[in-house]
């Protein structure tokens, strides 16, 4: 034990005005009453240390800090009477204090020595708390004391304080839980006291405003306090490492992964107490029940480093996780550089990257498997089992981290479901979430389940379309290129067969070459003689080539370049179909790709339903209207504005694809066309087709109209109204287009579009007459060029 004075706080804290003093009494009194009531053996013990203390004939109230050296033996049996009785002193950390000053005057060695390292000039414990932390808790603690004692009433519960520092040799967190222990101390009110609202005084006290209070209606002066005060240091490290863990669990957000898994590897590394130890987490994510890769490094990276894609392939990588978590097993090496040989190649990729001592620990939570971490050093440094021992206590909550990661992983799949391949979209999914909420009741109440319909009423439709020009047109003519392409290869081929081995059958098959490719030079090929032709190249000169080869080994060179042809053909993979295809995909990627970009802006000006959906171009609907957001006031400027987005989308939209021409293959234009629509329609959710559809007759007219416009002439024209490098609006009334014309004109004056708008009459459809329309161009970089 050691009796010197030493200041607990370290940093300069605020005199409190308290009349505070050392005394034994509040401990003679207590002593007394546990004599009176003791049954046990502990009863000599109080008796013998009752008699020590009356020897000294300790009548005046308090005694100076400066004279307690005189009172050794009352302090050596007071440790006595309240240290647990087996405990080394070098094995706790107790002390007394001056009753609500940072003043320690006796205590144990590991008390002190804690308080020492702190303090020296070579500090290996370094405390961050503030004076204003300590003067806060210390009011805290000496107004609920006083409360208690003079007012019988109950703050809110205290916690015990956390004292967090990093310990300088190792670089990492250590946590203390200061324990005061305030049984010793008597509280005397100088004269009379005030009333308090204790409905109130509770209630501040919750929201930590109440001692502010306190210190105003019931000043200090008031009161004195006399005993000692008993403090217990205990090391909460491993508790708070967990804890942190737990508090990163339930905080997280997808956006804050990689701070929070820097802060889960520090607590880790905080709770083994070795800072060159090192971590890395790989939870264990399925789709189908498959395993699959997942994409957050938690840690140093080993594992994705030797599991991830950049080693294995998807196949690999799930029969080998399959195989893992089907029996998941335990792995320790000090030194796996001392490993045999049969774990050889297994330990090659730590090995290479410089890892010395590795452990891999399957998770779980809920007995099942949830993932791995490693537990691994660098280079020369190494570590045993007990590092393993010490992690133990932390598993249940990396399982539930990984849990969590899990269930995200889950979610985001589900919700990109939602997003790209069903009519649930943000913007509606209040409404839908209304729906099976009702489902839900009518079911938990055993109700007849029935039918409701999500609907929504007077939205205002817009539809734009990104056509390839002419695709069908094109499409045929690579079709009909790549048959008398190849046609010409086989008559060729068949040629040179009946000149070296002539046959009856060889003449008939260069005989049918000849008059299909006459078929295709005349432009009479039909869907049902592209399928007769094809079956004559499959199923009629395939099978007899193939047999001519195994007769003629000879001949097998000449069939075989044919055949390969042949296959590539079948495949797409080369010709003028091929070309097609490969610039087509290469606009719609590029067109998709914009809209996913734009959608996003599209629901910060007003939450709108945006459908795209794929033709030999790209099609939308979009619906904007008070009844899809009832929550927000929709005003006719949130129409105008999709409006503007909508004629500078399609600005946007002809310059993108207009830059893919020296990468195309193929040249192919696009045309873009708006449909004005003024009027609302009413939409109603189609379970059955999964898709949102319009309601009524006269809603429904508006899609049939859509679906005859694509391919409209001006009237008394042969011309075709959509042209590529051009933007066409479609509408019925001069006021239809009100509020597209100043847009017009704004985009022009950006030189976004040029100075050539046309307002055109289109001929009659079918059910359709009176149909308008503004053609306008866009304008290019070589056209501000010029």
């Amino acid at each position: 034990m050691e009796k010197l004075t030493l200041d607990v706080s370290r940093i300069e804290v605020a005199n409190m005005d308290l009349d505070t003093a050392i005394s034994f009494q509040p401990f003679i009194n207590r002593l007394r009453d546990r004599i009176r009531n003791e049954q046990t053996a502990k009863k000599a013990l109080y008796e013998q240390v009752l008699a020590t203390y009356e020897q000294y004939h300790l009548s005046q109230e308090e005694i100076p800090l400066a004279e307690m050296d005189r009172y050794e033996p009352l302090l050596d049996q007071m440790y006595a009477c309240l240290s647990p009785a087996m405990t080394d002193e070098k094995e706790l950390a107790w002390a007394m204090n001056v009753p609500f000053q940072p003043v320690i005057f006796y205590g144990t060695t590991m008390f002190y020595e804690l308080m020492r390292n702190r303090r020296d000039d070579h500090d290996i414990y370094v405390v961050t708390k503030n004076p204003e932390d300590y003067d806060r808790d210390r009011l805290k603690l000496l107004y609920s004391f006083v409360l208690q004692e003079l007012y019988n009433f109950q703050a809110p519960t205290q916690l015990p304080e956390v004292h967090a520092g990093i310990n300088l040799s190792t670089g990492l967190l250590q946590y203390y839980a200061m324990r005061v222990n305030m049984d010793y101390l008597e509280v005397t009110a100088k004269g009379p006291l005030p009333e308090l609202d204790f409905n109130e005084l509770y209630m501040r006290m919750s929201e930590a405003e109440g001692y502010d209070i306190l210190m105003e209606v019931l000043p200090l002066s008031l009161f004195k306090v006399r005993g000692i005060c008993i403090l217990t240091l205990t090391d909460i490290t491993a508790e708070k490492a967990i804890e942190n863990i737990e508090g990163v669990r339930l905080n997280r957000t997808p956006d804050n992964d990689d701070e929070n898994y820097k802060n889960v590897i520090k607590s880790l590394k905080t709770l083994v107490r070795n800072n060159q130890v090192e971590f890395d987490l790989f939870p264990f994510v399925r789709v189908n029940n498959e395993p699959v890769y997942g994409y957050v490094k938690g840690g140093t990276g080993i594992l994705y480093e030797v599991w991830g894609e950049a080693r294995l392939t998807p196949e690999v990588f799930r029969r080998q996780a399959k195989g893992y978590f089907s029996n998941p097993s335990f792995f320790f090496s000090p030194d796996i550089f001392s490993e045999k040989q049969q774990r050889q190649d297994y330990l090659d990729y730590f090995r290479n990257m410089g890892v010395r001592s590795l452990a891999l620990v399957p998770v779980f939570h809920n007995h099942m498997p949830v993932g791995v971490v490693a537990i691994h050093t660098w280079e020369d440094a190494s570590f045993d089992e007990k590092i393993i021992v010490l992690l133990q206590p932390a598993m249940a909550a990396i399982g539930r981290l990984l849990q969590i990661y899990i269930d995200e992983f889950n979610y985001e799949i589900e919700s990109i479901i939602k997003e790209k391949f069903t009519s649930i979209q943000p913007s509606v999914q209040w409404k839908f979430n209304e729906v099976a909420w009702q489902y839900l009741h009518d079911r938990k109440r055993h109700l007849p389940e029935k039918e409701f319909n999500i609907h929504f009423d007077n939205v205002y439709p817009l539809y734009g379309a990104v056509d390839i020009r002419n695709s069908t047109i094109e499409r045929n003519k690579a079709i009909v290129a790549d048959l008398d392409a190849h046609l010409s290869l086989l008559e060729g081929t068949l040629t040179t067969l009946q000149e070296r081995y002539p046959s009856s059958l060889l003449e008939e098959m260069i005989y049918k070459s000849s008059k299909w490719q006459e078929i295709l030079s005349s432009d009479q090929l039909y869907a049902n003689d592209e399928d007769k032709l094809n079956n004559f190249l499959r199923k009629e000169t395939t099978p007899y080539l193939t047999h001519l080869a195994m007769q003629h080994p000879e001949s097998k060179p000449l069939i075989d370049e044919y055949l390969k042809v042949l296959e590539a053909f079948n495949n797409s993979t080369t010709g003028e179909k091929y070309s097609l295809e490969v610039s087509m995909q290469l606009i719609n990627e590029a067109v998709n790709e914009y809209f996913e970009h734009e959608k996003n802006q599209l629901q910060s000006l007003y939450p709108c339903y945006f459908e795209k959906f794929r033709t030999d171009g790209v099609e939308y609907d979009a619906y904007i209207g008070q009844s899809i957001a009832p929550k927000q006031t929709f005003n006719h400027f949130h129409l105008k504005n999709l409006r503007l987005w909508q004629l500078s989308s399609m600005a946007a939209i002809a310059r993108i694809t207009r830059a893919l021409l020296p990468n195309m293959p193929k040249v192919l234009r696009t045309t873009q066309l708006i449909f004005v629509h003024n009027h609302t329609i009413d939409i109603s959710f189609r379970a059955d087709e999964r898709r949102f559809d319009v309601e009524g007759a006269y809603n429904i007219r508006y899609q049939m109209i859509k679906k005859r416009i694509d391919k409209v002439r001006i009237k008394d024209t042969e011309e075709r109204l959509t042209q590529p490098d051009k933007i066409v609006l479609i509408y019925f009334d001069e006021k239809d287009v009100e509020d597209y014309l100043p847009f017009i004109e704004y985009l022009q004056e950006k030189q976004t579009l040029c100075h050539d708008l046309e307002y055109l009459l289109l001929e009659d459809l079918q059910g359709l007459s009176g149909l308008k329309a503004l053609r306008v161009s866009v304008m290019y970089e070589s056209s501000l060029n010029d």
